[in-house]
């Protein structure tokens, strides 16, 4: 697994969202994004991680960021987990392992590996968490975006 760091080019993909749309990384161009994968839907700490998110997406906007989750799940389950918890961003489904294995977010033996990404307007990474905790990852990626200001 090779983890991606700070200048890399953020691999692309496409692929399908909880709505059954196809969502690509070049959506985002024009606009950084703060990309994530969790391991299940609607699990304890998927959950966490996805209403820090929402929570935070009134804050997140105002600063650029857009939000995407990736997850092994199909778009059904990823839409029972958005209708459930009113997750109003993409929750993209990568169910043969191929996006989370670009971004070195998939162990053989650990399966989907919490990580995120922060992601600059030009599809650069600004900043990448492995084994991120699910609180974390909003507070990291400001955190990453006031430092970029500095």
């Amino acid at each position: 697994m090779a983890e991606l760091s700070k200048g890399a080019k953020a691999p692309s993909f496409s692929l399908q969202d909880q709505d059954g749309k196809t969502v690509k990384l070049g959506d985002s161009q024009g606009r950084k994004l703060l990309l994530y994968f969790y391991p299940k839907a609607d699990t304890p700490g998927c959950t966490t991680q996805a209403c820090s998110i929402r929570d935070a997406m009134p804050d997140l906007k105002s600063l650029g960021i857009a939000a995407v989750g990736i997850s092994p799940d199909e778009p059904k389950a990823q839409k029972k987990f958005a209708d459930k918890y009113q997750l109003s961003f993409p929750l993209l489904s990568d169910p043969q392992h191929a996006t989370a294995v670009a971004y070195g977010a998939w162990g053989e033996n650990q399966g989907i590996l919490r990580s995120s990404f922060l992601i600059d307007e030009a599809g650069k990474i600004l900043q990448a968490w492995y084994k991120v905790s699910p609180a974390d990852t909003v507070p990291l990626a400001k955190e990453a975006l006031l430092q970029a200001r500095d």
